[in-house]
């Protein structure tokens, strides 16, 4: 699982895995360097890896970027990370970024071109990696008028039509669609900060994630 804190720093990960080994899809095991270790209720376990890394932006992991320095402590993200996260060689990326590129406002075409590079670098390590690629929850912080404008022009690009065009015959990408999920940033039973699903948001993704892996019939 790639992404931001989206993915790092809620129950999405945890309530994922819980899902598939509820619907006895178990053969498989999440891998990453990072760990979700929230306090997600009963069922979900303890813990779960990833690659999720609050306040990265996809637009910074191109080899070509052309953001502006990283100013955060956190760091942005950078061309080596994603090198590393590539050499893990996973069979299936669930990659849910773009929050904090959608939230400063980085253009849709840049977006999708830093995706094209993410899903690159990967298949460089393993040429049939599976891509499953969501259309990213909506966001409404505080402060950022244009925030769901945004998202919505990013979702509205991720297409079939673009899955198409940049699978290959060995390497599929599917969209997942968490955009047009019932999660809604503006009520607070499924964020409280309009960015980060509680718990309530996170099974909503987990859901979508879910039913988009089982209907793939990849496992």
């Amino acid at each position: 699982m790639l992404g931001d804190s989206v993915t790092e720093s809620t129950c999405y990960p945890q309530l994922a895995y819980a899902q598939l080994m509820a619907g006895n899809h178990s053969n498989f095991q999440f891998v990453g360097m990072e760990t979700s270790n929230q306090s997600c209720g009963s069922g979900a376990p303890g813990s779960v890896k990833d690659e999720g890394h609050a306040g990265y932006g996809v637009t910074y992991l191109p080899q070509n970027s052309t953001r502006a320095t990283c100013t955060k402590s956190s760091g942005c993200g950078s061309y080596a990370e994603l090198q590393s996260w590539a050499a893990e060689k996973p069979d299936i990326v669930l990659m849910h970024f773009g929050t904090n590129d959608v939230w400063d406002g980085v253009a849709t075409s840049m977006i999708l071109s830093a995706y094209v590079a993410v899903i690159a670098e990967f298949r460089k390590q393993n040429p049939k990696v599976i891509f499953f690629v969501s259309k990213i929850i909506k966001l409404d912080p505080a402060g950022c008028g244009s925030c769901l404008t945004n998202v919505g022009a990013l979702a509205a690009a991720l297409t079939p039509a673009w899955a198409t065009a940049n699978a290959t015959a060995t390497s599929p990408i599917t969209i997942i669609d968490h955009y047009d999920s019932a999660f809604d940033p503006t009520k607070t039973a499924d964020s409280a900060d309009g960015v980060h699903p509680t718990p309530a948001g996170a099974a909503i993704m987990a859901t979508v994630t879910y039913d988009a892996i089982v209907a793939s019939g990849y496992f």
